[in-house]
């Protein structure tokens, strides 16, 4: 039987991670424990993971004593182990808690146990193999970025089968496996000019022409084929999830803000829009910053309320008098860190997550089940530029969710490939 010990981020990453280890001994180190204790007053969602993993670990004690190890229903155990006199070397100081937690590690192997130490720390993986543990980060929800699904994809067609396309405006085909809300760019492969774009639409089981691709939503024209297709996603009533991944620049929020104020303030189809973003700092938190809320979070929203007041300078506001302030103050728009948004329910609106590539599979989880009814969620992110220290791009939420809903008739995504915010930008992302 193999000896997983879980270091403290890899609990907060998922709290069921302690039941994941099949037929195995799951070690929580005490220091782990007074980790979690620091955190569980937290408002936020490292407190409440903490919270939960404390729930849990009280539920198993029924079992039996913790420090002696319960039974687990997959076969294995779990302990909560505080063992000293490890022998780590002497550069490790003894009051990091890191540290303390790489001893019991240690502590295990050298008692005979087959030890792998499970953290998501990439510098404390490092230490521990140093000193001779085997070490793994937290596996259970990697995604091959590499292969995440595109939401696109090229496919040959005969002449005959495009030029039906165009006359019937469907084709009862189903080349390479689409799933629902695909979409795909149909191309002569006899050796013409021949092309069109389409999608799969999952009630016929066939391809269908784009009907909303060509719209220009508060003045915003799609400039590429990518574009179309994330177009035709946003504004689309029936599809209710959406993600849009790419890199800076590929103009996935601007598309995003300008389909949600199309359909919130001229269509009326929702209530209101909402816009939010986890709050992931580089230096303090929020709660050092001066002033309101509202306040605060102008200063962490500098990209969203860019993007708007470009959106309200377009022609189609020259004869309105709307402002970002104003929208806010008539209750059409709400700017909110992703924090603010567990417990409550958003029924009507439509909602958009900026920066998704920074938040865990569990805070998505919470994000979604969060949407009421008449609701349509958006996720934007890009996979490669994450600020938050444990997530990479395979292990974050939002390429987590991708794979996972991949295949549902009320999901669409599209990854874009190109920018086109500049042609500097475009050079800086290609050479930089």
């Amino acid at each position: 039987m193999k000896t997983f010990v879980l270091d403290t981020n890899v609990v907060i990453h998922d709290p069921m991670s302690i039941f994941e280890f099949e037929g195995s001994k799951v070690v929580l180190p005490l220091p782990v424990i007074e980790e979690l204790d620091s955190f569980k007053r937290n408002n936020d969602e490292r407190g409440r993971a903490a919270r939960l993993v404390a729930r849990k670990l009280d539920a198993l004690r029924s079992r039996g004593k913790l420090s002696q190890g319960v039974s687990l229903d997959h076969g294995g155990k779990l302990t909560v182990e505080m063992l000293e006199h490890a022998g780590l070397p002497a550069a490790f100081l003894a009051n990091s808690k890191d540290n303390q937690i790489l001893g019991v590690a240690q502590a295990l192997k050298k008692k005979g146990e087959q030890v792998v130490f499970i953290s998501k720390d990439i510098n404390l993986r490092i230490k521990a193999e140093a000193i001779g543990l085997e070490t793994q980060d937290y596996e259970k929800e990697k995604v091959d970025v590499a292969e995440l699904y595109k939401g696109w994809q090229e496919v040959g067609a005969p002449t005959e089968e495009i030029d039906a396309f165009y006359k019937t405006r469907k084709l009862d085909v189903n080349p390479g496996g689409l799933q629902p809300n695909e979409f795909v760019i149909l191309k002569d492969n006899n050796g013409g000019s021949q092309s069109a774009l389409a999608r799969h639409d999952p009630k016929i089981g066939g391809l269908v022409p784009l009907t909303k691709a060509e719209l220009a939503p508060w003045g915003i024209k799609p400039l590429n084929t990518e574009q179309r297709f994330a177009l035709e996603l946003l504004l689309r009533k029936d599809v209710q999830l959406v993600t849009l991944v790419g890199m800076a620049g590929c103009g996935k929020t601007l598309l995003a803000l300008a389909a949600g104020l199309q359909q919130t303030l001229d269509d009326k189809l929702y209530r209101r829009m909402l816009i939010a973003r986890p709050v992931i700092p580089v230096g303090h938190d929020i709660g050092f910053l001066p002033g309101t809320k509202q306040e605060k979070l102008q200063t962490w929203m500098g990209a969203i309320f860019d993007n708007l007041e470009f959106l309200m300078d377009r022609p189609h506001a020259e004869d309105s008098e709307l402002d970002v302030q104003m929208l806010i103050d008539q209750n059409k728009l709400e700017i909110e860190a992703v924090t603010y948004l567990r417990g409550r329910t958003l029924p009507n609106q439509f909602i958009i997550i900026d920066d998704a590539q920074n938040l865990t599979p569990h805070e998505i989880k919470t994000i979604i089940s969060r949407v009421g009814q008449g609701s349509k969620i958006v996720l934007t992110g890009d996979p490669h530029q994450i600020d938050n220290y444990y997530l990479d791009a395979a292990s974050n939420g939002l390429t987590n969710l991708v794979e996972r809903f991949k295949g549902q008739p009320l999901f669409g995504h599209v990854t874009f490939s190109k920018i086109e915010r500049s042609p500097l930008a475009a050079m800086a992302s290609e050479l930089l």
